[in-house]
């Protein structure tokens, strides 16, 4: 019997699902040659099983002939996978369902390993960060910003002149760095990385270690479930009816509204609400809990809502909606608050009310994986789900939605799917950041939270008007919490309302996970007029009046 292999061809040319097509077709031609899969045009690649005395030269020139470029990548005995033997009868090692931040995680670690991986996507390649998150989000925020501050000087006494904000340029080049980010980071990644095959289609469990893409049945060893979420509503009267904006739609608007109600204000929401306000529109955020930014530190909350405010968005926090309605070219949201009840009118409606999983027709039910009351994917502390052939990781897990939070899962969960469960999750140092201005950043325990923890608790508050690099900046808004063991003085929490906050945030990371006290802190040495040097005046302030110390005093 003729030895096979499996040989990775590099393709350059194709622009449609008709180039893929037709080099399909050329390489099938080829004598030799078993079986020919071109995962999409825009993967620029091929995969083939064939006879291993298929010369390179005959495969490149049958592309050649058909219009296209080609090279010949790699050439892999059907029996082995850099070490691995392949676990299922797809020849897969590994099946990772869901192309965005965890799903590539899982498929570049696996590659890493030496397995031979299958990445499936239904839908765009990159995710929600990439293209319709993170990435578009704080590109709107920075450019709206750079506008701001040219308009409003925070050095008091300084003002600049600004021209109105050109929207459909901002969304334009929103789009470019997308479209930019999405070639180099996510196309053109999967280039270097042979031992992966992308397969654009949408995947459903079978039971078992089986999957469907598209009509076309896989066993592979294990999979990674990574399907990411998608903006969620609550069951508000008429809002259905109605229509809204959701945060996705919010960052593809093309022409800028001149009035918007926000639901929801917590990091979407009120990042959207500010920009929406920076650019022109006037804005209403409305929010069913107490505080804007609801699981932050209440100090920190209210001193945001107070600088929303001071910009001009009108913010009411503690609310019941009651009624939505939509009439051409203007929304109209009935709420209690106050024990009153209040109307308020605007051209455009966002709803950022949170994410709930995408598992909904995957047949999880039939592969005996498990949900959460949101839909989520239960997993354990090793990122498996109640089918021992299946992990999850990212979004669809319910775990902090957070970009990082899903590289660290997507690459955990390949690795203990193909090498046993070594690894444990631990997200307990995890940081999160609000990126409004001033942004809000925190890690660890909140104050509440410390005490229902049981521990016996102390705290620190410091202002913004006693952090030199703040004075120096001409903006003391915000603050900086520190949350302590009383008994042992060791460093639970940090919660940070800085310009920012984000870059300081991670010393406090380290602090946490290094196990440091507040003296630990105190003791420090950091350099002079930044605003990190706030969490050591911050440590400082739970023994010594901080007002009473000169510059740079220890």
């Amino acid at each position: 019997m003729t030895e096979q292999q499996r040989i990775h061809l590099r393709v350059e040319g194709m622009t449609c699902d008709s180039c893929a097509h037709h080099v399909t077709q050329a390489l099938e031609g080829v004598p030799g040659v078993a079986q020919v899969t071109v995962p999409g045009w825009d993967s620029a690649r091929a995969e083939l099983v064939a006879d291993a005395d298929v010369p390179d030269e005959a495969l490149v020139q049958a592309v050649e002939a058909a219009g296209y470029r080609a090279a010949v990548r790699e050439r892999q005995p059907m029996g082995g996978n850099g070490g691995f033997q392949p676990r299922g009868d797809s020849g897969f090692d590994l099946m990772v369902i869901g192309g965005g931040s965890a799903g590539f995680a899982a498929a570049i670690k696996a590659a890493e390993l030496g397995a031979r991986v299958a990445l499936v996507e239904a839908g765009t390649i990159g995710g929600t960060c990439v293209n319709v998150g993170c990435v578009p989000s704080k590109t709107l925020i920075r450019s709206v910003e750079t506008y701001h501050a040219a308009g409003e000087s925070r050095f008091r006494g300084i003002s600049t002149a600004a021209g109105a904000v050109h929207w459909p340029q901002v969304i334009a080049h929103k789009d470019e760095l997308v479209e930019a980010l999405r070639q180099a980071k996510y196309r053109d990644v999967l280039a270097a990385y042979p031992q992966i095959t992308y397969i654009q289609g949408r995947a459903r469990l079978t039971g078992g270690n089986g999957v469907q893409v598209d009509g076309v049945s896989y066993a592979p060893g294990k999979i990674v479930l990574a399907t990411g979420a998608h903006p969620w509503a609550p069951p508000i009267p008429g809002l259905a009816e109605a229509g809204y904006l959701d945060s996705t739609a919010a960052l593809a608007l093309k022409e800028l509204p001149r009035s918007m109600i926000v639901v929801g204000a917590s990091a979407v929401g009120l990042e959207l609400a500010q920009t929406y306000a920076r650019a022109g529109t006037h804005v209403t955020v409305l929010e069913a809990l107490p505080r804007v930014v609801p699981f932050e530190e209440p100090e920190i909350g209210q001193a945001l809502a107070d600088y929303l405010r001071e910009e001009g968005l009108t913010v009411w926090p503690g609310v019941t909606i009651t009624q939505v309605s939509r009439e051409p070219g203007r929304y109209r949201v009935t709420f209690q608050a106050d024990e009153a009840t209040k109307t308020v009118e605007a051209e455009q409606l966002l709803v950022a009310t949170g994410r709930r999983a995408n598992t909904a027709g995957l047949g999880l039910e039939e592969a005996g994986v498990a949900l959460g009351r949101r839909g989520e994917i239960q997993i354990d502390e090793h990122a498996r789900t109640t089918n021992s052939d299946i992990y999850a990781a990212g979004d669809c897990t319910g775990d902090p939605m957070f970009v990082y939070v899903a590289a660290y899962e997507g690459t955990l969960a390949a690795e203990n799917a193909l090498t046993g469960d070594r690894r444990r999750l631990d997200l307990t140092t995890l940081p999160r950041v609000t990126f409004t201005d001033p942004q809000v950043a925190a890690v660890g325990l909140t104050e509440e939270q410390a005490r229902q923890a049981g521990y016996e608790v102390k705290t620190s508050l410091l202002p913004l008007e006693h952090i030199p690099r703040a004075l120096a900046a001409r903006d003391t808004r915000g603050l900086i919490k520190l949350v302590a063991d009383a008994a042992s003085d060791r460093l639970l929490g940090a919660h940070l309302l800085t310009a920012e906050a984000g870059e300081v945030i991670q010393t406090a990371v380290l602090a946490l996970k290094a196990g440091y006290t507040t003296q630990d802190l105190a003791a420090t040495i950091f350099p002079y007029l930044t605003m990190v040097e706030g969490l050591k005046l911050a440590a400082q302030t739970f023994e010594k009046d901080v007002t009473q110390l000169s510059c740079c005093a220890g």
